[in-house]
């Protein structure tokens, strides 16, 4: 089956999941001023508010954002003005007609797309000379949030009805790094690790069940979803402990920002 977002629960730590895009626009330039940008494109637009950030950034651009989820373009639309649309698209579909833009970005998006490092020169020929590339995506797939999730879905009786369904997949900054740079960019890529304090009860699941454990949860019938939520729950209890300050949660991410020389 193909999963849905749910806006609301996403928005739920709509503050932590904003800090990567912040940092990430923070190392974004392009050949001119950013007076002088005038196409701006988010791909996995989400429910839009940090797509609307982008028209105070660049306020003489054109933003657009892009989103398969007619959900989260539901939420979306609320931010919709002169300088901002949305559209309901595919990422590869609309790579594939898009004209190239002076920035495009991608916030937590391209970890869903398959083999999305085969991706990347379709992404860099979708940017003008002298614009850029941005995009960060989850490094943390190896941390219990992710493994232990994979470990529950792969038992009896979970594994016939999750079996081959979608899971987020990143590579290491340096991955991207030489990719990129051997398609003729000028290349800054990183990771940051995040310590998220959260609150409220099983805050952890309330994290992952509006993201990375969605695909899993939406594939179960009642009421194995309810016992696959159960076990779920205690593990990540024991994964993820309260503290007298609450629960931290280390996220890793891994950030590039990518320059296409003028000329190129």
């Amino acid at each position: 089956m193909t999963h849905t977002w749910d806006p609301e629960l996403y928005d739920v730590y709509a503050d932590e999941r904003s800090r990567p895009f912040v940092d990430l626009l923070a190392r974004v330039r392009t050949a001119g001023p950013d007076a002088e940008v005038r196409s701006v494109v988010d791909l996995g637009c989400g429910p839009g508010e940090l797509t609307h950030g982008l028209t105070r950034r660049w306020p003489s651009a054109q933003v657009v954002g892009v989103d398969s989820s007619a959900a989260m373009l539901v939420t979306a639309a609320r931010h919709a003005g002169p300088a901002l649309r949305f559209e309901q698209a595919d990422l590869r579909d609309w790579l594939a007609t898009a004209d190239p833009v002076d920035v495009l970005v991608s916030n937590a998006t391209l970890q869903w797309v398959p083999d999305h490092l085969d991706l990347l020169p379709s992404l860099v020929a979708a940017v003008r000379p002298g614009g850029c590339l941005a995009f960060q995506v989850p490094a943390n797939l190896d941390t219990a949030m992710h493994t232990i999730r994979r470990e529950l879905a792969a038992r009896v009786p979970y594994a016939e009805h999750t079996a081959g369904i979608a899971g987020p997949a990143s590579r290491e900054p340096v991955e991207y790094l030489r990719a990129l740079t051997d398609l003729g960019c000028v290349v800054d890529a990183w990771s940051t690790t995040y310590l998220h304090v959260l609150t409220g009860e099983d805050p952890v699941l309330t994290w992952a069940s509006g993201t990375g454990a969605r695909p899993t949860l939406q594939a179960l019938p009642q009421p194995l979803r309810d016992r696959f939520v159960g076990e779920y729950r205690e593990r990540l209890r024991q994964a993820y402990p309260p503290t007298d300050i609450g629960v931290v949660m280390p996220f890793r991410r891994a950030f590039v920002v990518a320059h296409r020389p003028t000329g190129s």
